[in-house]
Formats: structure tokens, sequence, C-alpha cells
């Protein structure tokens, strides 16, 4: 489904493919791509760092993929009403040295009108693991 159709207010199963498309597109760990859903003027919380703007964010990805390697990502939603969800997720990577990491977290998000996400605020906390416990 094409994402200019997933606007706000979503129902369940917009909801749903909503969260598909970004857990598919942050998997490519392509800036670019990610960045086509959010808004111009976007504000994000990561963890406590306070990011404004699409260039901004995209700024941020390239940093965030330099540094967690082999990056995979697993989105659930919890709840959505009107313009705004609530996600569920976890996603593993590694740093240079090798150690593996299993990073958990939730998201709050707010659209516009056009189906943009203007607002991102993200938790998120990170359990070293061994290579052999990963699961995703």
């Amino acid at each position: 489904m094409s994402t200019t159709l997933l606007i706000p207010p979503f129902t369940l199963e917009t909801a749903l493919q909503k969260v598909q498309l970004a857990e598919d597109a942050w998997n490519s760990r392509d800036p670019e791509r990610v960045c086509l859903a959010y808004s111009v003027e976007t504000e994000w919380r990561n963890r406590t760092e306070f990011i404004n703007g699409r260039e901004a964010a995209k700024e941020f990805l390239k940093r965030k993929w330099a540094k967690e390697l082999n990056y995979k990502l697993k989105k659930e939603l919890w709840g959505f009403r009107e313009n705004r969800m609530a996600v569920r997720f976890e996603y593993e990577w590694h740093n240079a040295s090798g150690q593996w990491f299993r990073s958990y977290g939730n998201e709050l998000w707010e659209f516009d009108k056009h189906g943009l996400m203007r607002k991102r605020f993200a938790s998120i906390n990170d359990l070293p693991i061994q290579e052999s416990e990963r699961k995703l």
C-alpha cells in the first residue's frame, strides 16, 4: 500500500501497515529512505538526544548505523488513536569490537495530516548479549 494512503485518523489496519512500513524502512539502514516518512520539521527525542528537523534526523541515523553494526529491528503496534501511535520495539546490533546488544524500547509517534511523522519520542535500553543469544 502507498504511504500516501496511510493518513490519520488511523484504523487498526492502517496503523499496523504504518508500523510495518517503519520497520522495513529502518531495517534498510538507509537514512534517506527512513527520513521520507518524517515531516521537514520533525521533532525527536532519542535516548538523551533531541533532534529537530528531517536533515538533523538523517545525520543522526548516519551516526547511529555507523556505530550499531548489523542492525536488525522488530516493531510492534502497542496502541493508536486518531493521529498518534505507541510502538514497542527491540533490535540487535554489535559495536566495532564485536559486542552484541539487544536494545528494547517504546516510541510515541504523532503524525501530521499528510501521514508524515512530526514527533517521535523514544525511550531505549541496551542489554549486552552473546552472539549465541540473538533472536532476530
